[in-house]
């Protein structure tokens, strides 16, 4: 019997979109406002699925508590309240984009979440626009 559970949280970061091998010109023409040197932020929503076999002894797929508790350690403090491109080793070479952040912050939690448990990322950058991870 699978279930899916899923953990809701937010957090706040700022960034910018910006390719180095590119000019200037090219890059304001491809990232347009995201590539404000000077950076622009969004009200990020994220969305956590996993999804298992109920255990039988405690009836959880997996303990919410200890999943809100991960994500706060492993992905919030590291991202919540920072610059993306400045203040996180993840994006020293690596360009936060919505999808980039998503496969960064399944790669975390992938590391620490059974592998029998299929785990997917939802990220909001705004109200209408979002990614998944897998697709």
């Amino acid at each position: 019997m699978k279930v899916a559970v899923y953990r809701k949280e937010h957090f706040n970061a700022a960034h910018r979109l910006y390719n180095p091998d590119w000019d200037d010109e090219t890059n304001q023409k491809v990232f347009g406002k995201c590539n404000n040197p000077n950076y622009h932020g969004h009200n990020y929503d994220l969305e956590v699925r996993l999804i298992g076999e109920v255990d039988e002894r405690t009836g959880y797929v997996y303990d919410m508590k200890k999943l809100s508790t991960l994500i706060k350690e492993k992905v919030l403090k590291q991202f919540d309240h920072k610059n993306l491109n400045l203040d996180t080793k993840y994006f020293k070479n690596l360009n936060p984009t919505a999808e980039n952040i998503a496969v960064v912050i399944f790669n975390i939690l992938r590391s620490e979440i059974d592998e029998a448990i299929d785990l997917k990322i939802r990220l909001y950058e705004t109200e209408r626009n979002f990614v998944e991870y897998p697709a």
